[in-house]
């Protein structure tokens, strides 16, 4: 991904090789972190992945164990991962779908009502590869609230959604998305506006929780 769209003062994290090392080949996290993740992955496998569909309060609860933070009513399916939990704000009644993917090495909220479809992607982390170090650069992000990010859509590291954007199927989110606008394409162009939807507390100012 183009880390010029997103400029470093954004982001959340940077990871430079030493002199010594060959930014190529050295590891992007510290052992813990890595431990950690080994330990997730794991438990990911036997006993979120495994579990049945309807069982959205275990899914939930064993991302709270492992750091997570999650509003009531949220529907994370068992095919759906998160790479970091503990990076993860996640407000009430927001979907997770089977195939879907969070790349989460820094903080990635998402806002009421948030919808991520089958197999979307949303990355939080690129290198800059006009640098020699290589460096991987990690960003917070933000999915506002009834924001929809359709089936095999991605967004980009750094990106931010604004509340009730929709970001078409299949389509790349480079830039940051207006609130109730639709996108389609790749990189994702302005399609339309969508009206805002009127539904209880929908306009009040709802900060992470």
């Amino acid at each position: 991904m183009d880390t010029i769209a997103k400029p470093r003062e954004r982001a959340a994290h940077t990871v430079v090789a030493s002199a010594a090392e060959n930014p190529y080949e050295r590891a992007s996290f510290s052992p813990g972190n890595r431990l950690a993740r080994l330990i997730w992955q794991c438990t990911y496998l036997l006993f979120y992945r495994a579990s049945p569909r309807p069982f959205h309060a275990w899914r939930s609860m064993m991302l709270r164990v492992f750091g997570a933070k999650m509003g009531p009513g949220r529907h994370f399916y068992p095919g759906g991962k998160v790479w970091a939990p503990w990076n993860l704000v996640c407000e009430d009644c927001c979907t997770l779908a089977d195939g879907a993917e969070i790349y989460n090495p820094s903080p990635i909220y998402l806002e009421s009502h948030c919808v991520i479809s089958q197999q979307a992607y949303i990355c939080g982390a690129t290198h800059d590869y006009n640098d020699p170090a290589f460096p991987m650069i990690s960003y917070t992000m933000r999915l506002g609230r009834y924001s929809w990010i359709c089936a095999r859509a991605s967004v980009a590291p750094g990106v931010h959604v604004g509340a009730g954007a929709v970001l078409g199927l299949g389509s790349v989110a480079t830039r940051d998305l207006e609130s109730w606008t639709v996108y389609s394409g790749a990189p994702a162009v302005k399609v339309k506006e969508r009206p805002m939807i009127a539904a209880p507390g929908a306009f009040q100012a709802h900060g992470p929780l």
